[in-house]
Formats: C-alpha cells, structure tokens, sequence
C-alpha cells in the first residue's frame, strides 16, 4: 500500500513532496523500515508519534485544522511526543528539513498546489 504523494508547501512556497497518511493502516507503518526516508509525511487525523523501532531522529511538526504549525521538536529513536491540543496532522520529515524549508511555529503548511499559483477557474 503506498501513500498518496502531494506537494507540500510551507508559506506558499512548494518545498517538498509529501506522502499522506490518512488511513488507520498508513498511519500505523509510518516511516518505520523506511529506506530512504521520503522528504516528507503528514498523519492525519494525528496530534502525536513516536519513534518506536525507529533508527535516526525526525523533525515533527503538529498542525492544526487549517495548517497552522502548533509546535516543532526532533523526534529522537524511541521517544513519543506529548499529545498537542488543537493538533490534527502530524508532519514528519528527515532531521534538518524543518531548518532549510523555515518552518517554525506560525508557518502555514498546505498539501497540493497552493491557491495563489494553481490554475484560475473560468
């Protein structure tokens, strides 16, 4: 079973292409005996993970309902993260993506083309 693939952008500004794991089995395999990690997955529905049996550390983000990033940490192998409040997905992506890409708490993240560069509707 793959995982749907999407642009993800944060800010407006396509930086990767992200799986989907929207489904209870998705979520369930996660990243786990991944190789190579893809640049990014998003859990959803998700407010928390962990990093059981899991071999390198992950930024993980948790987002709200409209994308908004609620908080940012460095998953470390066989560590959890705390359940977030308002958090609805949960974006993972291999340790450093978060500093290149400028994602902090406040970004925005969106899945697909962002509004202002997909095509103008007639």
């Amino acid at each position: 079973m793959t995982n749907p693939v999407v642009p993800l952008s944060i800010d407006g500004r396509v930086v990767a292409q992200g799986e989907v794991a929207d489904t209870w089995a998705r979520r369930l395999r996660g990243l786990l005996g991944r190789r190579p990690l893809p640049e990014a997955l998003v859990l959803r529905p998700e407010n928390s993970v962990h990093g059981i049996g899991m071999r390198e550390p992950l930024d993980v983000a948790v987002l709200a309902a409209d994308g908004a990033v609620l908080a940012t940490t460095v998953l470390r192998p066989w560590r959890a993260t705390a359940p977030v409040r308002g958090g609805h997905a949960v974006l993972e992506a291999p340790v450093g993506s978060f500093a290149r890409w400028g994602l902090r708490a406040g970004s925005v993240v969106t899945l697909g083309v962002p509004a202002e560069r997909a095509a103008p509707q007639e």
